[in-house]
């Protein structure tokens, strides 16, 4: 996958938004890695930032959605892992001026 279909589709994962925090799951460092293979299957691994999230679902479908927008991606699979865990050393400077987080 090229770098601009890869910036396309980060750019689409911003628009998903942490319900329980109200910033971005990229910004947030929820987001892993992205794949896409031949055939249009787009791969998430991404994470939530508690094993315990009761919105795990919805996220999940806002990442379906989000996704469903980009001509090249058919469809959309998203895995959920707790490892590496999450930290909020993973956000970016934005999501930590956002949510008031200091290093």
């Amino acid at each position: 996958m090229d770098e601009e279909l890869k910036d396309s589709i980060m750019g689409a994962l911003e628009m998903v938004v942490d319900p329980e925090l109200g910033v971005d799951i990229v910004n947030l460092g929820l987001v892993y890695d992205v794949d896409l293979n031949e055939e249009g299957l787009a791969t998430v691994t991404m994470t939530l930032t508690s094993m315990g999230c009761p919105l795990a679902g919805t996220i999940v479908e806002q990442v379906k959605l989000a996704l469903a927008d980009l001509p090249e991606i058919k469809d959309t699979e998203v895995n959920i892992v707790f490892n590496p865990p999450w930290s909020k050393n993973m956000m970016t400077r934005y999501a930590k001026i956002a949510l008031g987080v200091r290093d």
